[in-house]
């Protein structure tokens, strides 16, 4: 395969994790042509794990998880346009149109622009003292409220909700988290392990509001409380809302088709010729799950590498069996598969000790598996139980559900 040199870059739009791992991967696999790599925040690319965990707690910096480091992108004759945004792209044309006013012609064009904060829409939500979390300087703005023996509200409780309150708890700060559901976590991992999460929670001195929405912000100058659905006042010192994230799609000036993010195919492929899409805003064909859209850093760093290599040529469908990690207090989450419906939860371990392999099944189908205080990083460790429920969730197992729950059961002769 001999990488094209035309005089039109590959144009890049988004400057997060899955834009700079297709930029390096397009210099890796030999692509010799102009590379712009176009971003809205002033940093390189990099993984934004620590913003809710070690660096929010000042215990890590970001070195380690840039793309690249800073130098790269110069050696590698990669242009970044920095803090800049796209307000439209033309297929038709094959340009894009910044918010500077400059068109760039493209030979192809990867939409990586990841997700946006979806926001609170309630009396005050605009007061000073209530946050957001997923830039450096969002992040950088929390640190400088979370000082010990202040009270927060955390408002959500899905992965970024529980992590803040696990750090913010570890930083001394006392934290109030208010959620629509029954249990932390609920709607990913369902109520049996979502109450193992609240209840590690609960023992580290978090209160927690389940069934309860928050209505309004108060204040004069900056937030002292919030106000819950039903009429509670919880007084507070700042709050962080964590309730999810819509994908953020540029204005196309043709159609290219769209439901819950840019809809492409299993090699990244949009509707237009020549558009690309990867990440978070990418409603992506899977062969093993179908049609998903997924928000976890492995799925950015990952699919960002497959939409460079599609770009390149390459038939390759991206198949990887979608998996994440969540780090709160000492307790370590695993999960691998992709799935919001199940009609069977077996559990191997003991939800009472909270160390436990979940699996979840739909008529007998493994579609996914949630490891807690346990089963290793897939990733990481090729021979742990969490490796071998990714092997049998991307070979459409069905295994018993009695040799699943059986300690005495090896996972890995269930993959054979």
């Amino acid at each position: 395969m001999s990488p094209r040199n035309g005089g039109k870059p590959i144009v890049i739009i988004g400057g997060g994790l899955a834009g700079g791992n297709a930029a390096a991967t397009l210099r890796n696999e030999g692509f010799r042509g102009r590379v712009v790599l176009i971003g809205r925040e002033p940093g390189i690319p990099f993984g934004r794990p620590p913003l809710s965990k070690t660096y929010l707690r000042s215990e890590e910096d970001l070195d380690g998880w840039y793309v690249r480091p800073a130098d790269w992108y110069a050696k590698h004759d990669v242009e970044r346009l920095v803090e800049s945004s796209v307000v439209a792209v033309d297929p038709a044309a094959h340009n894009v149109v910044l918010d500077s006013g400059l068109q760039i012609e493209y030979q192809k064009v990867l939409i990586a622009t990841g997700g946006r904060n979806r926001r609170l829409e309630v009396p005050g939500a605009e007061l000073p003292g209530i946050h957001q979390l997923r830039t450096v300087a969002e992040c950088d703005a929390i640190k400088r409220e979370a000082v010990a023996g202040r009270h927060a509200i955390v408002v959500g409780m899905g992965f970024i909700g529980c992590e803040v309150a696990a750090s913010l708890t570890q930083l001394g700060v006392r934290v109030t988290a208010a959620f629509p559901e029954s249990v932390p976590l609920e709607r990913v991992l369902g109520e049996e392990v979502g109450a193992v999460i609240g209840a590690f929670h609960r023992a580290n001195g978090v209160e927690l509001l389940p069934e309860s929405r928050i209505n309004a912000f108060e204040g004069t100058e900056r937030l002292e409380a919030a106000v819950t659905a039903n009429g509670d006042r919880v007084p507070c010192d700042f709050a962080v809302v964590g309730i999810g994230i819509e994908p953020d799609v540029p204005t196309f000036a043709s159609t290219v088709a769209q439901e819950n993010g840019v809809l492409v195919d299993e090699l990244c492929r949009a509707s237009a010729a020549d558009v690309y899409a990867a990440g978070d805003v990418a409603n992506h064909l899977h062969p093993v799950f179908g049609r998903v859209r997924v928000e976890h850093f492995n799925n950015g760093e990952k699919m960002g590498r497959a939409a460079a290599r599609s770009m390149l040529g390459f038939t390759s469908p991206y198949d990887y069996i979608h998996s994440f990690w969540s780090d709160q207090y000492d307790h370590k989450l695993e999960y691998v598969g992709h799935t919001t419906n199940w009609d069977e939860f077996v559990i191997r371990g003991s939800l009472k000790d909270g160390r436990l392999i979940g699996f979840y099944l739909l008529e007998g189908l493994m579609q996914a598996a949630v490891g807690l205080d346990r089963g290793g990083d897939p990733e990481l460790d090729t021979d742990s139980e969490m490796a071998a429920c990714a092997r049998l969730v991307g070979m459409r197992a069905r295994p018993p559900g009695g040799q699943l729950a059986d300690e005495r059961v090896e996972l890995w002769s269930l993959a054979q």
